[in-house]
């Protein structure tokens, strides 16, 4: 176990990957969740956008329990009469012809990595085992192996080598280093829409559309990481939909679980999932009728437009009353819709020390690199409850700079 990091008496045994915050979550409902010793906190933090729709969502545990009763797992060995309708509603969804689901946000990643590089072999004409794919500096794309050779996070790398060749980073938001990573063996460019990990950064205007027409006169594909920032979590369906780019493959997953299951997806078109045949690629899990069944769920959900509406509006209050804090406490609030990173003043506390401070003051909240908070409520939050928080919040800043100011 790292030094400074105080785990509960029964998490001995719990490997030391994670350094979770002093508190113990054992109920949630809707924003709303509740520790073991009696406290209640504004979950404005969300698993990640995994829990986009608050905590037990009516809608999705009665979709859940229902399919519970019924059947769970089959393995693809065997179809089940859920895949083929969540597939349909999800690539309708997306405006696309064919999806891949599997189950982990990195799963989907490393899906498309293949899907990419087969693409290239088979229908670009890259020589056999050459193929390369561009990625950003500062990404977060996952945990395996093969993701975290092409991160440039220490901590995600050291000590985890020797890695996967093929993948040439480049510095977010910089066109022409990517048309300098460009050359015949490029067969993908893989970008998040707005880098969540890194602090929710938002590129520069035009860089998305500049990648998507660079993309197709190069015959690359555009491979959008929308697994943090999709499925209305910008305020839009997607973070792509702000600047009108269509990638070729969406990644998708987090919020596609509904904070119930893990449940993630490749969608696109058949010129290039349809490469995969079977043998080629599969999960024991991918695709299982409790998964899909909880999908359809969400999915339908989606299909209203209200939480990417929602999403729009009540983020413009969100990043109104970010940016009116003081800029002794707060140095730069950057985001969209309902997601927010708060770049703090250099004077005060860490952000993991603050987020600890804001426990006392009844908010989840956690900090992505030293000195970020990541904001960002379930997208079932309502007015007075984000009004609430954002009061809340204040207060554990100002504390936490008048106690940086000691």
């Amino acid at each position: 176990m790292s030094a400074g990091t105080a785990l509960p008496a029964d998490d001995t045994h719990v490997a030391g990957n994670y350094a979770p915050f002093p508190v113990r979550l054992v109920h949630g409902d809707g924003v709303w969740v509740h520790d073991d010793a009696g406290r209640r906190f504004l979950d404005l933090f969300s698993a990640y956008s995994a829990l986009s729709f608050g905590h037990r969502h009516p809608h999705l545990v009665a979709a859940a329990r229902e399919q519970l009763d019924r059947l769970t797992l089959t393995s693809r060995a065997f179809g089940n009469d859920q895949l083929g309708p969540f597939c349909d509603a999800l690539a309708a969804l997306c405006g696309k012809e064919v999806v891949l689901p599997m189950n982990t946000g990195a799963e989907a990643v490393e899906t498309a990595i293949k899907a990419a590089r087969r693409w290239g072999y088979r229908t670009k004409g890259v020589q056999a085992d050459a193929a390369s794919i561009v990625a950003f500096e500062n990404n977060f794309h996952g945990r395996t192996t093969t993701i975290v050779g092409f991160s440039t996070n220490p901590a995600a790398r050291c000590d985890f080598g020797p890695f996967t060749p093929g993948f040439r980073v480049v510095p977010y938001g910089d066109l022409d280093a990517v048309a300098g990573a460009i050359d015949e063996t490029t067969v993908a460019v893989l970008v998040e829409p707005i880098q969540g990990e890194a602090g929710i950064i938002v590129p520069p205007n035009g860089f998305l559309a500049g990648l998507r027409r660079m993309c197709t006169e190069q015959q690359v594909l555009l491979v959008a990481d929308e697994i943090q920032s999709g499925l209305g979590r910008t305020g839009r369906m997607f973070a792509c939909d702000h600047d009108g780019v269509v990638p070729d493959l969406y990644l998708l997953g987090k919020a596609l679980g509904g904070g119930i299951v893990a449940l993630s997806a490749v969608v696109g078109d058949w010129d290039v999932l349809g490469l995969f045949e079977p043998g080629s690629h599969g999960s024991t899990f991918g695709g299982n009728p409790f998964a899909c069944a909880v999908g359809r769920a969400v999915v339908e959900l989606l299909e209203t437009g209200r939480f990417e509406q929602h999403s729009a509006r009540l983020g413009e209050t969100l990043h109104d009353r970010l940016r009116a804090l003081p800029s002794e406490w707060v140095r730069e609030v950057r985001g969209r819709g309902l997601w927010a990173g708060v770049d703090l003043a250099p004077t005060m506390p860490p952000a993991r020390q603050v987020c600890e401070m804001l426990l006392d003051h009844e908010l989840l909240v956690v900090a992505t690199r030293a000195m970020t908070l990541r904001i960002a409520p379930p997208l079932v939050i309502d007015d007075g409850q984000l009004g609430w928080a954002l009061g809340r919040l204040t207060d554990g800043l100002a504390a936490a700079h008048k106690e940086a100011s000691r």
